[in-house]
C-alpha cells in the first residue's frame, strides 16, 4: 500500500483552496485573539463570586438563607 496518489504535491484549485483556507483560518485567529487581549485589557469578565456555603447536618434537614 504505497498510494502514490498521497505523495503528488496539490495542484491548480486544490492548492488555491488549501492556501485560502489557512488565509481565512489565520485572520479568524489574529481577529479572536485581538478580542481577547481587549477584554483582558479592560478587564472584562469579572464576575463577582460568592464564597461557598458548607452546610453540616447530624441527621436532619438542613435549612438555610
Amino acid at each position: 500500500m504505497t498510494g502514490s496518489r498521497r505523495n503528488k504535491k496539490p495542484k491548480g484549485l486544490r492548492r488555491l483552496e488549501r492556501w485560502m483556507v489557512g488565509l481565512a483560518m489565520g485572520i479568524i485567529a489574529f481577529v479572536l485573539e485581538k478580542a481577547v487581549m481587549r477584554s483582558v485589557k479592560k478587564g472584562g469578565g469579572d464576575v463577582p463570586v460568592e464564597p461557598p456555603t458548607t452546610i453540616t447536618t447530624k441527621g436532619t434537614e438542613a435549612e438555610f438563607e
